[in-house]
């Protein structure tokens, strides 16, 4: 039975839930503790003391009070309710769900349960338990405009568009009166509406209601653009044509509408005297456009294209526009268009055109020369560092021309230090970057490039110096706990690639799992959008948030960061030692350590943690006198674990890469990465179903990647070595996955890559992967194998990169690289990769 209160008591249980709810938690706790004085085993004031201390941070012991609470009152909705709102704190929102619903069994009228179990089943995507909620809350408040919309929402989402029309349909109906022109709520309800209706694929209707119900509308544009979709799918092209031509009286550079003009005129792409009389008139009445004078570009073949290209190219160039080349690369998969493109910049410089009527190169802009020199010379170096049309050396000349007559502009040298990155020389890039921020130092863009340019150098500290002078400094954490809580990702993934790369797997680990934090960051953040879009009537923006959100890890920088961890986890599984400090020089082919190198390498390991610590105390002492708060007053928040020891030794390394893989495999199928990485770790954790998917996936997608190639002989030999006999079932599928590709359950795998060999002898990728399935097949063939790579490097059609891949081939033979990293340096003097540090 419960223990009553007396009225003195009563009212002080008010002003604990009042406290609770101005976040007033020290009262409020004072306040329960003397409600418990006189009644120490009243259920809903220990459930009220535990949710005020859940918010202290005290989770442990309010969730062990609030499980004492129900103990004392198992039929007090207020107990189980806040029960609920502690598991929805810790995240766990099916438990949370299910202390709502029972909550809800004792106190059926409650609109607060109520509120709080919908919008979980919202966030868990469980529309048809929302749509029951909705329904019991619009039951309660029929008149809440709030309370339809968010009914038919439900329906919207659970795909029973029909429910959620007639939804719309039947607050209509209960109005008394039409709202006023005024009403933007009733305007955004009526545009949803519409969305709804078309679909259902009811366009005729769609259009018709368009056409009655949003005449006064407020958002002209969209109500045009749905309008234009209308007609032009309807295919009455005379009035489609009609309102994109509205469209683009509002705005001429948006290409959509160009692309809607043309359905509705029935425009050929081939027909350029039909495209000419599209886009001229808007180009000529848009003296500033841009849109009118480069989409036809796209079009355009043979001497249509020269001209058009000519006057583009002259046009932007003696204006000197910076992102002439950023706008016409596009078009470089074309090689006739490439072609003519660099034919014609070539004879600017050279001074062999023929000046347009919009400008000469020797007229004057503003008192001083025209910029069309130094934009040709501009133009050229981009041309030419691309990787389309890379010749690194004429990008270099070009580029020095251009800084010999602007020795201060900064996109020049911004350029000259891509152009040292594809050399190889990322130190060269970094420097020349570094002087490029020097000449303006207010600018952030180029701020972001050199820091991101020192992180490639693996120069941490100096690429948070440089990102210090744009971050608040006095937050917690300092300018890197600021990008933190920034979420600056871009810094963040590469900060974890350098780490990486340098074999500090903790704090690579540490990187990467905070980018998993900010993507579950995001994925919590809709939660206060549930109830604050519906308030707010922004019905189509909260539709269209809610179906992004479906999809969120398919983010490139998701998909990027969980690769890296993955591999990062791969490589600390094949090499424990690496939880304690960098890889040493001893390592095998094989990844493993001699003992006696083992013990050494320990030994090292724990001089360098131990110095660390040492300096990571000092660091935290000197910062005490700081405070314990920002400027802002925030208390700052202390991290245990600020260089990933704890990531780094964990005792299952693969199993924690799973969190990772998960959700990099469900929503980045497409991703060849993905699939990669997922057959690395099912292959070692010897679960041979999911890395034959993995393997398929990757195939199907690239049918001849050469990585791919090694990991099927790798699994193909796995699978005919194996100590136990696979399950009947298990061995059946992946026997039936194989039969097409391979017809004999056992293939010949040496015979299999010498045909993988002939049949890719140009491709230095396909190569390197050739061998290192013959060195995984026969040990003792490194030798050989070796001198074969010696031989890829020397090929002319082998690029820079795929030397880089052969020495971490060598590397991972356990061979000697000394030879190949002579050879290529030979080749590519400039590159880092193949100076004599790349043999430490």
């Amino acid at each position: 039975m419960p223990q009553p209160l007396n009225s003195k008591e009563r009212t002080l249980f008010g002003q604990v839930v009042k406290n609770y709810e101005n976040k007033q938690y020290k009262k409020g706790l004072k306040a329960a503790e003397q409600i418990l004085r006189k009644a120490p085993n009243h259920g809903d004031t220990q459930a009220m003391k535990a949710l005020i201390m859940n918010s202290q941070g005290h989770s442990d012991d309010a969730f062990a009070l609030a499980k004492t609470a129900l103990t004392n009152d198992m039929k007090s909705h207020v107990c189980w309710h806040v029960y609920g709102l502690l598991w929805r704190s810790a995240k766990n929102f099916e438990e949370a769900i299910k202390a709502y619903k029972f909550a809800l069994r004792l106190e059926p009228d409650s609109q607060q349960i109520q509120r709080d179990l919908a919008l979980l089943q919202m966030q868990m995507r469980d529309y048809q338990g929302y749509i029951q909620s909705r329904k019991a809350m619009l039951q309660a408040r029929p008149a809440l405009r709030a309370n339809w919309t968010a009914l038919a929402i439900a329906h919207h989402l659970a795909g029973e568009l029909t429910e959620a029309e007639r939804t719309m349909t039947t607050y209509e109906e209960t109005l008394r009166s039409p709202p006023p022109k005024t009403d933007t709520e009733h305007a955004e309800a009526v545009l949803y509406k519409n969305t709804i209706i078309a679909e259902m694929g009811e366009t005729e209707r769609a259009l018709e209601h368009l056409d009655a119900a949003a005449k006064n509308n407020f958002d002209k544009q969209s109500v045009m653009e749905m309008r234009a979709a209308y007609l032009l799918k309807l295919e009455r092209k005379e009035e489609a044509e009609k309102v994109y031509r509205a469209l683009l009286d509002r705005n001429a550079e948006l290409r959509l509408y160009y692309e809607g003009l043309q359905g509705a005129l029935g425009l050929d792409s081939s027909d350029f005297t039909a495209i000419k009389e599209l886009y001229g008139p808007y180009a000529d009445t848009n003296p500033r456009g841009d849109a009118a004078r480069r989409i036809p570009l796209d079009f355009y073949e043979g001497d249509d294209f020269r001209e058009a290209a000519d006057q583009y190219l002259q046009r932007m160039l003696h204006k000197g526009v910076p992102s002439t080349f950023a706008n016409v690369k596009a078009l470089y998969k074309d090689s006739s268009k490439r072609a003519v493109i660099q034919e014609l910049v070539e004879s600017y410089a050279a001074g062999t055109h023929t000046p347009q009527t919009n400008g000469s190169s020797d007229k004057q802009v503003n008192g001083t020369s025209s910029p069309f020199e130094t934009s040709t010379l501009y133009f050229l170096a981009q041309h030419y560092n691309y990787y389309l049309s890379r010749d690194l050396s004429k990008a270099m000349s070009c580029i020095d021309k251009a800084l010999e007559m602007n020795p201060k502009s900064v996109d020049f040298h911004m350029t000259k230090a891509r152009i040292w990155k594809h050399y190889g020389s990322i130190h060269k890039a970094t420097e020349t970057m570094e002087h490029a921020r020097g000449l303006d130092i207010r600018d952030r863009y180029i701020n972001t490039k050199a820091a991101k340019y020192h992180l490639r150098n693996d120069d941490h500290e100096t690429a948070l110096e440089t990102m210090r002078k744009f971050t608040r400094n006095e937050a917690a954490g300092g300018p890197l706990g600021d990008l933190h809580d920034m979420q600056c990702m871009w810094f963040i993934t590469e900060d974890g690639e350098s780490y990486m790369r340098q074999n500090k797997i903790g704090l690579a680990l540490k990187r990467f799992t905070a980018i998993y934090n900010i993507f579950e960051v995001w994925q919590e953040d809709q939660f206060d959008f549930h109830s604050f879009s519906l308030r707010k009537g922004q019905i189509r923006a909260y539709v269209d948030m809610i179906r992004w959100e479906d999809h969120l890890r398919d983010h490139p920088f998701y998909s990027r960061a969980a690769a890296d961890a993955v591999r990062t986890y791969v490589l600390l599984y094949d090499n424990p030692i690496l939880a304690h400090g960098s890889l040493p020089n001893g390592v095998n082919g094989n990844g493993k350590l001699d003992p006696n190198e083992a013990k050494k390498a320990a030994k090292k390991a724990r001089k360098e943690k131990e110095k660390q610590d040492q300096i990571d105390t000092e660091k935290k002492d000197a910062k005490k006198t700081a405070g314990a708060s920002g400027a802002d007053g925030d208390v700052k928040k202390v991290d245990t674990d600020p260089q990933g020891e704890k990531l780094a030794q964990t005792a299952e390394p693969l199993k924690d890469a799973m969190k990772f893989l998960d959700p990099l495999l469900e929503f980045s199928p497409k991703s060849l990465e993905a699939q990669r990485v997922g057959f690395e770790v099912f292959i070692r954790r010897k679960k041979y179903l999911l890395a034959v998917r993995c393997l398929l996936a990757a195939l199907s997608i690239s049918h001849s990647d050469p990585i791919a190639h090694y990991q099927l002989v790798r699994l193909q030999h796995a699978l005919s070595n194996l100590t136990d006999p696979l399950p009947p079932k298990v061995s059946e599928v992946i026997t039936s996955e194989f039969s097409s590709r391979y017809p004999s359950s056992k293939p010949d795998l040496e015979k299999l890559n010498n045909d993988f060999l002939k049949e890719h002898q140009t491709s230095a990728q396909h190569q390197l992967a050739g061998l290192q399935v013959r060195q995984f097949l026969d040990q003792g063939s490194r030798e050989a194998n070796e001198k074969d790579v010696l031989d890829i490097i020397g090929e002319e059609s082998t690029e820079m990169t795929d030397a880089v891949r052969a020495v971490e081939v060598v590397r991972e033979w356990g061979g000697d690289i000394s030879k190949v990293l002579a050879m290529a340096a030979e080749r590519w003097p400039e590159a880092d990769a193949f100076q004599v540090k790349a043999m430490k």
